[in-house]
């Protein structure tokens, strides 16, 4: 038997450290590179910030110059980012031009509604897309896998928007099970709310999820030791946990990173089931050239995709014991 002393945990560890050393440095310049790209592309988007915030309403050229001293307009493009930047930094992420509130406020307001939508998406497409996945490998060639595969070529392919266009009509409108819009009232009504769009975007991360269980069981029940425990009359069922626990390294940080989808189909969904969340914010922040809010929502949609590619390593880590000797991820 092989005692870990101490000093041999800690020299493992130190490689582990650096790794995430490196990755949130990484991180840090990818934000600040991607935050001066998002900056340059509002700051050049066609469009007059001072016009969309008067309307239709007559304005002295005083009233105008009002404005553009307010917001700092008239600044050159250089200023005003790194105006912004400094107040990142000090925890100001600014004031939302179109909604007259502070950003934090805008977002901490539209947050839970998009955080919830995600979960409920993730839990759907993770409780049917694995098991079905399972199935599909295991009866490979049979109806159950024709049947995976004709739902994960409909969900790789059919749009967002379509599904939920699709699903508000037929559940919504025709069979009116559920509501049209809105996030409900809270709890379980905004749950009931959100089953809707919860399905048209698990339908597409369920898909993705699906082939990627099928094929890495498929790849685990052909290698040699699953022939072997087949040979010596082991039966199939242990076999089959045994293959799966060994597949769950590619599932599980396959599953983190594909949940990344749900970043961009967030906003589809809302717009589509006019959720007041964080993508129809977005959305409705780009079209007003509300720097500040695209700017921090672009940044937290960025930290949220790090963090999730950071936290599939650390599964790895943890799934796989050949990595976690050494210390790093492969």
């Amino acid at each position: 038997m092989t005692v870990t002393t101490p000093r041999a945990r800690a020299s493992r560890a130190r490689p582990l450290g650096r790794m995430l050393a490196v990755r949130v440095l990484g991180m840090l310049a990818i934000l600040l590179v991607l935050s001066f790209i998002v900056f340059s592309m509002m700051y050049l988007a066609p469009g007059d910030l001072v016009k969309t915030l008067l309307g239709n309403r007559p304005a002295s050229p005083e009233a105008v110059a009002a404005i553009r001293e307010q917001y700092h307009l008239d600044d050159p493009f250089l200023v005003q980012y790194f105006t912004w930047l400094g107040g990142v930094l000090t925890g100001d992420l600014g004031e939302s031009i179109r909604l007259q509130v502070p950003v934090a406020d805008a977002i901490a307001s539209r947050l839970p509604v998009t955080l919830a939508l995600c979960a409920v998406a993730f839990v759907l497409a993770l409780a049917v897309s694995i098991p079905l996945g399972v199935a599909s490998a295991v009866h490979a060639g049979r109806p159950v896998d024709r049947v995976g595969s004709a739902l994960g070529i409909v969900g790789l392919s059919a749009p967002t928007f379509a599904v939920g266009l699709l699903l508000l009509y037929v559940f919504a409108y025709y069979v009116p099970i559920f509501p049209v819009y809105g996030a409900g009232d809270g709890g379980l009504d905004t749950l009931y709310h959100l089953v809707l769009p919860g399905i048209t975007l698990a339908l597409g991360l369920g898909a993705i999820v699906l082939k990627l269980t099928r094929t890495a069981l498929l790849r685990e029940l052909d290698a040699d030791y699953v022939t072997s425990a087949r040979a010596r009359g082991i039966d199939d069922r242990v076999v089959h946990r045994l293959a799966l626990r060994n597949a769950l390294i590619p599932i599980v940080t396959g599953a983190s990173l594909v949940l990344t989808f749900l970043v961009g189909g967030t906003v589809l969904a809302e717009t589509t089931f006019a959720l007041p969340g964080i993508g129809l914010l977005l959305q409705d922040s780009v079209l007003f050239k509300d720097i500040a809010v695209v700017q921090a929502l672009t940044l937290l949609i960025a930290v949220a995709i790090a963090v999730i590619a950071l936290l599939a390593d650390l599964a790895y880590l943890l799934l796989d014991p050949r990595v976690r000797a050494k210390g790093v991820p492969a």
